[in-house]
């Protein structure tokens, strides 16, 4: 949009070699005090921070709004109906514990989508994240640096800008969810559950940290490390009430069995999970298949489908069978061995990257073998989106080098109804993804001209 332009087009202006150089050692001097890193790699590695418009947030929030509506349609059949549940391509475990009944209506408390601003108003959604949503703490703590570069300070002389925090609603989500399973309005004790090796651990620590400034006792542990007896779930010595999850569940049974301690406890209604195990039917890949499918339109009303007509890549799972494409028949498989350039090949459940095949930048024969393991595993091959570009500016050798960045747009969802906060990531590569090496983190603002 016009604004949004004359925006970036007035920060880079006053970006100065001088001011980038202050505000890269700020940058820096940040990361490392803050201990922003993702593993071992700074979280973010250029200076200016994403700007939308007014317009585009609203747009972003009443959009996303729409196909939540059409995702928790989905989730209602599939725990109703195995046929739509298969469609989602669970493994065994995973069917039994999704309709266990863990004490939450809500099956994703927390999650976000990942998006792409796609041409003048328009919005492809190409994942949702409905069970171990990263990067609010990041976002927050990287949005209070942004606020105090030396150019930002000259920006707002002539720009409004509004922060969009996450912290908080990570919190809210959180409480809301301990006092309905609960039934008490008793501050709870919360452990931050996950691998000690994950490359996340320094956003534990500054969610513990946040959680503890709002007067709440927190833990961060390795699940190995818990214990579950006399009813109560053990953490670092302690019964813990709630569990802030971010091991993922498959990652948690592979490691511990599905008798492990935590899922026991879930099950024995002894402690409250974010996101409970439901959460597993809509984190599946397969779950935008579901959407797209002809063959589901029934399940959603007439404002749902047209959204996800506007907003939802045409994606399938891989099988042999027969569907639609732009309104006439397929036979998929070999229609997806013969339009490689157009589509994506998905694993339906990992994350960071993994498994990812994008058919324009691989061979011919790549594809024929990313095909056949994609009819062997679950998969999704999902058609081709145009990626948002920007500039953004970086400071190399002592001077402002401006260059194109791939953007992803990843909004933040509270209880799977509305949109709170905004994660950005930025990629030189098509594959936008921090995990995988390819991306660096901003904050994003949304700016009026004053």
């Amino acid at each position: 949009m016009r604004g949004v332009a004359d925006a970036v087009a007035r920060y880079h202006d006053l970006l100065s070699d001088e001011l980038a150089g202050e505000s890269q050692t700020h940058l820096d001097d940040q990361l490392r005090r803050r201990d922003l890193y993702f593993g071992e790699r700074p979280l973010c590695t250029v200076l200016r921070p994403r700007f939308l418009s007014q317009e585009q947030y609203r747009f972003l929030q009443t959009r996303i709004g729409a196909l939540l509506r059409a995702f928790r349609a989905a989730h209602r059949a599939a725990l109703a109906d195995d046929a739509v549940l298969g469609q989602f391509r669970l493994e065994d475990w995973e069917r039994a514990i999704v309709r266990d009944d863990a004490g939450l209506s809500e099956s994703s408390p927390l999650s976000r989508m990942d998006a792409f601003f796609a041409g003048p108003g328009g919005l492809a959604i190409t994942e949702y994240n409905a069970e171990t949503p990263a990067g609010p703490a990041y976002n927050d703590v990287l949005t209070d640096v942004f606020l105090t570069f030396p150019a930002m300070r000259q920006f707002e002389r002539e720009w409004d800008v509004r922060a969009l925090p996450s912290r908080h609603h990570t919190l809210n989500a959180l409480l809301e969810s301990y006092h309905a399973w609960s039934g008490l309005r008793t501050s709870p004790r919360i452990a931050i559950l996950d691998w000690p090796e994950v490359p996340t651990q320094s956003e534990f620590r500054l969610f513990q940290d946040y959680f503890e400034r709002h007067g709440l006792e927190c833990a961060i542990a390795d699940p190995r490390a818990v214990e579950y007896r006399d009813r109560k779930l053990w953490v670092d010595g302690k019964p813990a009430d709630l569990i802030y999850k971010r091991v993922l569940l498959h990652e948690l049974v592979s490691r511990m069995g599905l008798d492990n301690p935590v899922l026991r406890a879930v099950r024995d209604r002894a402690v409250c999970m974010v996101n409970p195990p439901a959460c597993k039917v809509l984190h599946k890949k397969a779950s935008l298949a579901v959407l797209s499918d002809e063959r589901n339109a029934h399940l959603f009303d007439h404002e749902a489908r047209g959204a996800i007509a506007e907003h939802v890549p045409w994606t399938r799972v891989v099988e042999e069978r027969r569907t639609t494409f732009d309104g006439r028949e397929i036979d998929l498989v070999p229609w997806t061995a013969e339009h490689k350039d157009d589509l994506v090949l998905k694993p339906n459940d990992e994350y960071g990257g993994k498994g990812i095949v994008l058919g324009w930048e691989v061979a011919p024969d790549a594809w024929q073998s990313a095909l056949r393991t994609a009819l062997a595993t679950p998969y999704i091959v999902q058609r081709r989106i145009a990626l948002e570009r920007e500039d953004y500016p970086s400071f190399v050798e002592g001077r402002v080098v401006i260059a194109q960045r791939m953007v992803d747009t990843a909004p933040y969802v509270g209880h799977g109804e509305f949109v709170d906060g905004c994660l950005t990531r930025l990629s030189t590569a098509a594959l936008l993804n921090v995990t995988a090496g390819g991306g660096s983190q901003v904050p994003t603002f949304v700016i009026e001209r004053r």
